[in-house]
């Protein structure tokens, strides 16, 4: 029976799969393509979670290594025509439309409300306006508004900063686009310790991404600079240099340098191996902090 069921499960998992971006989205998406033949360019209707969705074939032939029988992909239903075209400009300006009119009613009635984007379903007839805010917000009024102005159902979603920020796109301060549009495909924690971990300054503008969270990027080498850092004595050590004593000031831990503060107020930096800390040389910074 085991075997029966193995076989069934090897014979349902497509042989290969193609990435899809979907019109308005930035990232591709995997997708069986079953015995449709596609190539890269190609326009086609595909199957999602939010309904059929037309998009470009951005790869194509993709080896499916996955080995979880739980792992299913959306359908490719076949090649858009000029129909779908037409339907999708349709699509777009009755989102233009509804995300006007929301905004002029948002600001009459006075909402503590971001509207972030607007997405309008042709199979269900039904428009979802996703915004951002601080708490609750009572939009019982603004539905009664937009359901009377559009003749559509009306879904109102709140979203997170990070989510609208994915959802919008943008450049961050490195001048690439925002790692949250463009392969990041969940949210894990950023912390301040990261931020301090790496030797960077605290300061909200320099280390917060156009979300006004902490930048995803942070976590990236977070990790390497742990192991590269556990070697370094502390900030605020007194130590041994060929230069002469003097006391630890900042340490550059990718270089793995020290810069030093000599006793004649000279500020040196020497390399890692050239440095002796001097036993029971007084508390760091860091310790006099965590007390």
């Amino acid at each position: 029976m085991k075997q029966q069921e193995s076989i069934a499960n090897k014979s349902n998992r497509p042989h290969f799969i193609v990435g899809v971006r979907l019109f308005g989205g930035e990232q591709s998406r995997l997708f069986d393509p079953g015995s449709i033949k596609v190539r890269v360019g190609n326009h086609v209707m595909a199957e999602t979670d939010e309904g059929t969705q037309i998009g470009i074939i951005a790869s194509n032939k993709i080896l499916n290594f996955s080995k979880d029988p739980k792992c299913k992909y959306g359908r490719v239903i076949r090649l858009a025509n000029d129909s779908d075209m037409q339907a999708y400009e349709r699509k777009v300006a009755q989102e233009q439309k509804a995300k006007v009119f929301c905004l002029q009613k948002i600001d009459e009635l006075n909402l503590p409300m971001n509207l972030s984007r607007v997405v309008h379903n042709l199979e269900s007839r039904k428009t979802i306006f996703y915004f951002t805010a601080e708490g609750r917000v009572d939009f019982r009024l603004l539905i009664k508004e937009l359901a009377g102005f559009l003749r559509l159902r009306i879904e109102m979603r709140q979203v997170g900063v990070r989510d609208e920020a994915r959802a919008i796109t943008g450049v961050g301060v490195c001048g690439e686009e925002l790692c949250c549009s463009r392969f990041l495909k969940d949210f894990n924690p950023v912390t301040i310790r990261m931020a301090k971990d790496q030797g960077l300054a605290l300061n909200p503008g320099k280390i917060s991404g156009v979300c006004g969270r902490l930048m995803c990027c942070l976590q990236y080498e977070h990790e390497i600079y742990r192991t590269l850092s556990k070697e370094m004595p502390k900030v605020g050590k007194k130590v041994n240099t060929p230069m002469g004593p003097g006391r630890i000031i900042k340490n550059e831990i990718l270089s793995q340098t020290i810069i030093v503060r000599h006793d004649d107020e000279s500020i040196l930096t020497h390399p890692m191996d050239d440095v002796t800390v001097i036993p029971n040389s007084g508390k760091t910074q860091e310790d006099s902090k965590n007390q």
